[in-house]
């Protein structure tokens, strides 16, 4: 089984336990739930999983070439020491990896999206970056080298991440003694705040001992609540912007240094260093430690509970997609993904207050059903196109109800005799 289709299967728990954890911090007057923040959190969880749905990534190929060329024997999967010494290795790897993503600005460009959100949740946990798959590889090599076999490295990559999921909540104090050994909550709040004294500490996935080992652990201070976020707000709930900020950051810093050298170290530069001459005329906004309050958007209730429905019809739409993945065409595959980033994007404006987004949202509408008259009857035969032409048509009725419904709230009162 693939760590995606295991992740995929998961997500049932995912949303039971985030439903959870939301009633009873609705009922302890501690709700760590936005709507917005959750949308942005719980779409970039969708979409995450399209690169995987594609094979984009080389981690095969990697681990075949180093099977290859070093003549490497794989370890047998049937004795215990593989399966220890690969869950050990791969977390020692992981911490590297996730180090380094706080350390490199190239690295830090994919894994921002983790930390964008200025909430600290169980969705949190599922805000996950979309290109990963580039670089992310290069860490593991050393367990494809001495010949762990893809089924064991599958499956303790799957149990590392997952395991990393209960960590993100508020509602769990110190473990004691356990924060001591593994990544607990406590630890993962300090990994997440922007706090000058918790910054960049506590990488581990599973294990909390490496970080201890290498002199990066910090322990959560009951006088110093976490800030959570980034230091360079995002400013956004659209997640196509998320994956891609810091990447069009580091474009537009090399495109606008004269200096060679400059250029060069945009990409291999720490993590928050940019050229003098092009930090000076930037107006970028760093967020302040004492600086509590979050971006927020308060768009009207009905145009909420739109949104609402546009991100169960993206889960379901994505969700078709990874189910029946080997048995859609290519050209079926990307079509679908397009429209799910699209109305992702879409429903994140209308979320922001930006009436553009609407009008955005009748031509999407439009132009699906406007490319089912022109396909052929075949393509309209099919359960997916039958569900996105109806949800299409409920978009534009309900934007036509939601406009009559403001003219009329805006009409002037007539007083009656």
């Amino acid at each position: 089984m693939q760590t995606s289709q295991l992740i995929l299967y998961s997500v049932p728990l995912f949303v039971l336990l985030m439903a959870i954890e939301w009633v009873y911090g609705m009922l302890r007057g501690r709700n760590t739930y936005r709507l917005n923040d959750t949308f942005c959190s719980l779409t970039l969880g969708l979409i995450s999983r399209f690169p995987p749905a594609f094979k984009l990534g080389v981690s095969g190929l990697v681990y075949a070439a180093a099977g290859e060329l070093l003549g490497v024997t794989a370890l047998s999967s049937e004795v215990w020491s593989t399966w220890l010494l690969a869950f050990l290795l791969y977390d020692f790897s992981y911490y590297w990896k996730h180090r380094l993503c706080h350390e490199r600005t190239l690295l830090w460009a994919s894994h921002v999206v983790h930390h964008q959100s200025e909430d600290y949740n169980l969705g949190t946990a599922l805000r996950q970056t979309s290109s990963s798959f580039l670089l992310s590889w290069v860490f593991y090599i050393p367990m494809f080298a001495i010949g762990v076999p893809v089924d064991v490295f599958i499956a303790v990559a799957a149990v590392n991440l997952l395991y990393q999921f209960w960590v993100h909540t508020e509602h769990i104090g110190s473990l004691g003694v356990l924060d001591r050994i593994l990544v607990t909550p406590s630890n993962h709040r300090v990994h997440h705040a922007r706090n000058a004294e918790y910054i960049d500490a506590n990488y581990g996935g599973v294990f909390i001992f490496w970080d201890r080992i290498f002199g990066t652990y910090r322990a959560e201070r009951a006088d110093l609540p976490p800030v959570y976020g980034t230091r360079s707000p995002l400013r956004s709930w659209n997640p196509l912007w998320a994956n891609l900020e810091v990447y069009a950051q580091m474009l537009r810093d090399t495109w606008q240094t004269p200096k060679i050298a400059d250029k060069w170290r945009v990409w291999t530069s720490r993590t928050g260093w940019r050229p003098a001459d092009v930090a000076a005329r930037s107006n970028a906004r760093k967020a302040a430690d004492a600086d509590h309050k979050k971006y927020a958007t308060n768009a009207p209730l009905p145009y909420r509970a739109f949104a609402v429905v546009q991100f169960f019809m993206l889960a379901l739409t994505t969700l078709w997609v990874l189910l029946d993945i080997h048995q859609m065409a290519v050209d079926e595959r990307a079509a679908l993904s397009i429209l799910v980033l699209v109305s992702a994007a879409i429903t994140a404006g209308i979320l922001q207050g930006r009436g553009l987004a609407v009008g955005l949202e009748i031509v999407r509408s439009s132009g699906l059903l406007l490319l089912l008259v022109i396909l052929p009857q075949s393509y309209f035969d099919l359960l997916v196109m039958q569900i996105l032409s109806l949800h299409a048509v409920f978009n534009l009725s309900a934007i036509a109800l939601l406009w009559a419904l403001q003219g009329l709230a805006a009409r002037p009162s007539v007083n009656q005799p």
